[in-house]
């Protein structure tokens, strides 16, 4: 019916077969369609609760419903953090610890990314082992202040400060050139600066793109810029942080590390990132074998680090979310590094992937692919701009 006119207080609707019906308002608080024949019928009473079609539904009734959509919708809430809560009380009693007593006096380490995280907590475990540190971070001022604690808290006055911003090749070259002047030996190299994905896919002054650059390209440069150095001081570590989060990738286009064409999506960048630094140590212990320094990677385990509170993308927030409720601590998370670190029991073992102070059966069959580290090992010296005078293996 089409509304043709207003009448006083009545609105006349024409049908298409000329018929109207007359839109009463009423003072008992409906609205009453009269039909040409006098027929009534109810559209709307707002105090007795009826609906378009004439159904009741009491007030009442609607505030019971609305109340137990609100106690279950509680109820579900409380029962999930329960849960969230008893599972993570579980997974932090399963973590493992470092029983190692062994003694880091005389050895230098270099850890990157050591202002926050687990590479904050496993400076303060070596420093209190007596390590000679340097703590290779971006941000000098918080990387200053949290070596002014670490000296504070354990006594050990031998840490050191360096700028090295792993995204940035230009800064890993001058980070090297000082170490290589400054520095006759290396004992562990720990690479564990790291970041979670982007929005969107965002390019360093290099051209890289700012999540392999960051977790991969920029520890590949500074690892080759330094093996020299590392196989001069051996029995030598190099301890790379990477994730069970390659586990997300069923396969890997080597033409497209740099997402150049290739669809961005930030949690597959940070995947990607970590299935690279798994693949670089294992070709790089092949590389090094019988040279007396060992290489190997490592899942920390499900941590809330910075890497959760700086990522973006919905993905990242979410695991940052449970890891607030079911991750390990930052000391926690730390153990497997300071195993491969000082642990007599690893310092012959290398290629593997550990976590949770063992090796992890948990890696991919793209991880323990050989062919394909070499491929990416291949690809990277292309993307850093390796030159063959700086292939130190």
């Amino acid at each position: 019916m089409y509304l043709v006119g207003v009448d006083g207080s009545e609105d006349v609707l024409v049908g298409m077969d000329g018929s109207e019906g007359v839109l009463v308002g009423v003072e008992g608080s409906e609205d009453v369609l009269v039909g040409v024949d006098g027929s009534e019928n109810v559209l709307v009473g707002v105090e007795s609760s009826e609906d378009v079609f004439g159904r009741s539904c009491p007030l009442e009734t609607q505030t019971k419903m609305w109340e137990t959509v609100a106690m279950v919708t509680l109820a579900t809430v409380c029962a999930v953090t329960i849960i969230m809560c008893v599972f993570g009380h579980v997974y932090r009693l399963r973590s493992r610890k470092v029983f190692s007593t062994a003694s880091m006096q005389g050895k230098t380490v270099i850890i990157t990314g050591a202002s926050a995280g687990i590479g904050k907590a496993t400076a303060f475990d070596l420093a209190q082992r007596k390590a000679r540190l340097i703590l290779a971070c971006r941000n000098i001022k918080k990387a200053s202040y949290v070596a002014a604690e670490i000296q504070s808290s354990t006594g050990n006055s031998a840490v050191e400060v360096r700028q090295l911003d792993t995204s940035s090749l230009a800064s890993v070259r001058a980070f090297a050139s000082r170490i290589l002047a400054e520095e006759h030996r290396i004992d562990v190299l720990v690479l564990n600066a790291g970041i979670g994905g982007k929005n969107v896919r965002t390019l360093t002054s290099e051209g890289l793109e700012t999540t392999m650059a960051t977790n991969h390209f920029g520890h590949f440069l500074l690892t080759n810029l330094l093996l020299g150095l590392l196989k001069e001081s051996a029995p030598s570590r190099i301890v790379v942080t990477a994730s069970m989060a390659h586990t997300l990738l069923t396969s890997l286009n080597l033409k497209e590390l740099n997402f150049e064409n290739a669809k961005y999506w930030s949690l597959q960048a940070y995947a990607q990132s970590k299935l690279c630094n798994i693949l670089f140590a294992r070709y790089l212990a092949h590389l090094l074998k019988d040279t007396g320094v060992v290489v190997n990677s490592l899942c920390p385990g499900l941590v809330a680090t910075e890497i959760f509170e700086k990522g973006e993308g919905f993905a990242v927030k979410v695991y940052g979310f449970l890891a607030q409720y079911v991750g390990k601590t930052c000391e926690q998370g730390a153990q497997t590094i300071i195993q491969l670190t000082v642990a007599e029991e690893t310092q012959n073992i290398t290629g593997e992937f550990f976590e949770n102070c063992q090796v992890s059966d948990g890696a991919t069959n793209l991880a323990i692919d050989d062919g394909l580290a070499k491929k990416v090992w291949e690809a990277s010296e292309l993307l850093v701009g390796l030159d063959p005078t700086e292939q130190h293996y």
